[in-house]
Parts: C-alpha cells; structure tokens; sequence
C-alpha cells in the first residue's frame, strides 16, 4: 500500500441503494499534497469497497488540484461541484468545477466525467479573493425553483458564505448579497447549510422551506481548525440566514465535535430519512511518525444527527449500523462507586470496544461551587485531568488503558454547582495516553446542557478503536474524538474501567460493553492496491 493521506469527506450521497463516500486524498504520501478525490461505496455506511479516485487533475480548471465539494440530485441525478484550482499567476487560484457520471448504469459509479464546454461553472469574479474561494455546498432549490449553492470565503478577516443561483445547475450568477457572514473569523472553508426537522429525529432533503424546520449553518474555520454551527431561519425570499438570538455565530459556539473534527459533510439519506455526518479526524502523532507507518488522516464514525426538543442545538448518534459489529457482550450491574473505584470492564477486546454507561446525577448540593472565571472547557478539563480528585466528579471510563495504568485515556464528567443549577463538565484526558513524548496529548472539554428536571442521568458511549476514542455524552449532546497511540496499551494489552475519582459516591445504573469486529474493506479487481 502506498503512503497516503486522507482528510475531507466530500459529496457523501446514497444513489440506489449504494451509498457513495468521496474524499480528499494526498497521493504524494502521508503529507499534504497532490489532492484527488478518492473513492468508496458501501450498502451499510459500515463495510467499504474502494474503487480508483474519482476526481484527478487533469484539465486546464483543475490542473492544480481537486479540492472540497458536495454532491447534488438534479433531475434525480447526481452532479458534483469542486474546486478546482487553475494555472494562473496568482497563487491558488480557485474556480467551482462540475463533474458528472459516465454511467448511471453503473452501480458504483466509478467513472465521472468533466464537462469541458461548461467547466469552470462559477469564477471568483466582482473582487473575490481567488485564494480564498472554494467548497461549494450542497444545493438546494428555491420555491421559485431556481437553485442555490454557497461557496466559502473571506473578505478581510470577515467569514463570508457567498451565494449562487441557477435555473440548470450549470450557469450561475452570483447574488447582491451573501448567505452569511461574521466579523473576525477568517476565512470558511467546507461550509455546509441544510434544513433540521423542529419536532423528532428525521432527517429532510435540503431544499426542504417552511415553518416545520430550522436551518443549520455550519463552517469550519480556516484559523483555528475547528467546525462551529448555528441554528437558525433561513428566508428564501431575501436568501438571507439569521442565527437564533442566543446561537453564537464566532468560534465561542457550538461544535458538532470538541476534539480532532474537522471539514465535516452531512448528506440526506431519503431511504432511511435521516441526516448522516461525516468529518475528517486528523492525526495527533508527528509527521515523521505519520510518514513511519504510512498513513495519516480517518473519517470519523457516520453520525445521525438531528434537532434537540428546545431547538438548541443538535444531537448526534453513530449510525445504527455500526452496531451489526457488536460481539461478545458484558455487562456490569447497577452499584455504588465508592471515592477511588476502578473496576475494570472483563471480557471485552478493549482495543476495538463499544461501550455504553449510566450514572445518576449527584445530588446538587454535593456538587462543587463553581468559580464565575470558569468558562472554557477546554481550559476546565486540562487544569482538571482525571487525577484532580474534585467533589462530584471525575467519573467515566478509561479506555486503553495498561496493565499498570502508566497509558490510559480518560472520559468523564464532572459536575459542578452554579447558583443552584447543574453544570456538567465532559472531559477526554489525553495527558497520559501514550508514553511517545512527540504526541500531541490536548486534553478536551465540553459543557454538556443538561436540565436536571428533565435528564436525571449522564450517559456516556465511547467507540474504541486501537488510535481512536470516540465519545458521546448524554445521549449525543457534546461529542468528543481523540486520537491516540499507545506503546503499551494494545490489543490484548489494552484495558477498559469504569472509575470515580471524586471525594463523593456516584452511582452507576447501567454499564453494556461489547468486543467489535473489524469491518470489511475490500478493493475491486480492477483496483491496483496501490492507487488507494
């Protein structure tokens, strides 16, 4: 197998049955560099078959480079736009690129073509920064059947999400004003926007208007690596988008992930109506080591996302599929967690787990008073690792853990008392997770909006899986990934426990642990391994 680098999700889609996954592949090793869009299909979002990149510079609109884009039913049919970046004297130079399938007959839809007498389709015209224009959305149709598609930008440091319209989805102009913008954020790249259902947990095709859905606007921001989203309405008259009063349209905001998520891409699944995302996870390791063992870059586990009851924010769950790789499942009985308990989880493969607890939450006034000065999380969990001994709190799982716990990877909660209200912390300590001293080991944080008239429980899921630990907080609230390396903490070495490092008891009602097999990637015969 050749190095390679993976990072973006690009254009996910379902097309009769097979869903489609592209992604931005470096073929010059586990560096960034020569970006194509790689290729894979899959009937259950859980076991893949790759087939060669799809998307190659090759023409004079993309001879630079393949970048993000999204994928589009037009007339039932799937057209992709990318960005291309062209020969020019200007550095990068982007322009919007279309490809469509060469043959719909196809299953796989392995080859797409360029259409050269329309490519590029959209051109950074009117004072766009050439360098600074790239990552079309998905589009979506207007109740004057026109579409639309926002493409990512800055115009000085100011985030700016400009928009297009077209009657054929070939010939674009671009509209007075953009879809969106933010003073101070830099420049948005991958920016998605799409519809949420207000009232249950199904998924809607992204043309979908009216007083029945709210809008998702998500960017990732180019300075600071870290996708953000607001929730808010969206006027198709105007082709404005206005975040909700209280949804903090900066880098303070909410993010589907607080830990290694980045470029994400959610795609409608109209066969089983619900919103799938994928995000790209990044490696934590150095580049020598990236380049040592010859790959760098995952996508996470596919999420279902959806709108919480308040219409606040989002929850996000793996797909259900995921769990046809559940095996050997282990459950430990409701108990007590004395201060200091570890009790270790037997009987899993502790390497590639899933495993899913429950704890009461603690009574309030046990709980730690909490200092007004205390708003970041990140900066909470970090000053607070799971060897700082607090009232209600630390309490979760540790994961890859050693015989002699020199490794482990600890996720928790901690809860804390604001003038008699519930502040609930969620952590993943990455501070001891390996002995390679060259990892980055950031600790990661999250508030977790939790109503104790309502939630009396903290769930905790965490999906393992050798270099990643992947958590999901209170049914799917704050969401966590780590990537990790450990040097003694693998396979049949790895261990997993639940702990309660806090001077007060906390009680665990439920804990289910299951051993998970590996999926199924495969390549097709006409696929040299080496191209992927």
């Amino acid at each position: 197998m050749e190095f390679v680098e993976i990072a973006d999700p690009n254009g996910p889609m379902i097309y009769n049955g097979i869903y489609h996954l592209f992604y931005q592949w470096s073929t010059t090793g586990a560096v960034w560099g020569n970006i194509v869009w790689g290729h894979a299909t899959s009937t259950d979002l859980v076991n893949w078959i790759h087939h060669k990149p799809a998307i190659v510079p090759s023409e004079p609109f993309d001879i630079k480079g393949t970048w993000s884009g999204s994928t589009t039913f037009v007339h039932g049919k799937p057209i992709i736009q990318y960005t291309g970046i062209i020969e020019s004297d200007q550095w990068n130079y982007q322009v919007q690129d279309m490809a469509v399938p060469k043959n719909l007959s196809d299953p796989y839809l392995v080859e797409w073509l360029k259409p050269v007498e329309y490519n590029p389709v959209i051109k950074p015209t009117d004072g766009i920064n050439a360098s600074a224009f790239r990552d079309p959305t998905t589009g979506w149709k207007g109740p004057d059947g026109i579409w639309r598609v926002t493409i990512g930008s800055k115009v000085g440091n100011d985030g700016v999400s400009f928009l297009y319209r077209s009657e054929d989805f070939i010939h674009w102009t671009k509209a007075e004003q953009p879809l969106h913008t933010s003073k101070g954020t830099g420049m948005w790249e991958c920016p998605d926007f799409f519809p949420v259902a207000i009232h249950g947990k199904e998924g809607v095709d992204t043309s979908v208007l009216g007083p029945s859905v709210k809008h998702v606007f998500k960017v990732s921001l180019d300075d600071i690596k870290h996708d953000y989203y607001t929730i808010g309405s969206y006027n198709p008259g105007t082709d404005k988008y206005t975040p909700d009063e209280g949804s903090i349209d900066n880098g303070s905001g909410l993010r589907y992930d607080y830990g290694k998520f980045y470029a994400s891409k959610t795609f409608f699944d109209d066969e089983k109506k619900r919103r799938v995302l994928w995000g790209w996870a990044n490696e934590s390791s150095s580049v020598a080591d990236n380049v040592k063992k010859g790959w760098a870059g995952i996508q996470a586990v596919p999420r279902t996302l959806w709108l919480t009851k308040n219409g606040k924010q989002l929850k996000q769950w793996p797909v259900e599929e995921i769990e046809q790789l559940r095996t050997k499942r282990v459950s430990l009985h409701s108990q007590v967690l004395k201060a200091g308990s570890v009790i270790k989880v037997s009987g899993v493969t502790a390497s590639q787990a899933d495993a899913d607890v429950k704890f009461e939450l603690p009574k309030l006034e046990d709980a730690e008073i909490m200092n007004s000065s205390w708003v970041n999380p990140q900066q909470l969990c970090s000053s607070m690792q799971a060897s700082v001994q607090g009232k209600s709190g630390p309490f979760g799982l540790l994961a890859l853990a050693s015989k002699n716990f020199e490794e482990q990877t600890a996720i928790f909660f901690r809860v804390f008392n604001r003038q008699n209200n519930y502040v609930v912390l969620m952590c993943s300590d990455q501070s001891r997770s390996s002995l390679e001293a060259s990892n980055d080991k950031t600790t990661y944080g999250a508030f977790v909006d939790v109503d104790p008239r309502h939630d009396h429980k903290l769930s905790l899921r965490s999906l393992i899986d050798h270099s990643v630990v992947e958590s999901f907080g209170v049914n799917g609230k704050a969401v966590i990934l780590a990537r990790v390396y450990p040097t003694l903490a693998i396979d049949t070495e790895a261990g997993l426990y639940v702990f309660n490092n806090g001077t007060g008891n906390v009680k665990m009602s439920s804990l289910k642990a299951w051993s998970m097999k590996k999926a199924e990637i495969n390549y097709l015969k006409d696929v040299s391994i080496s191209d992927i």
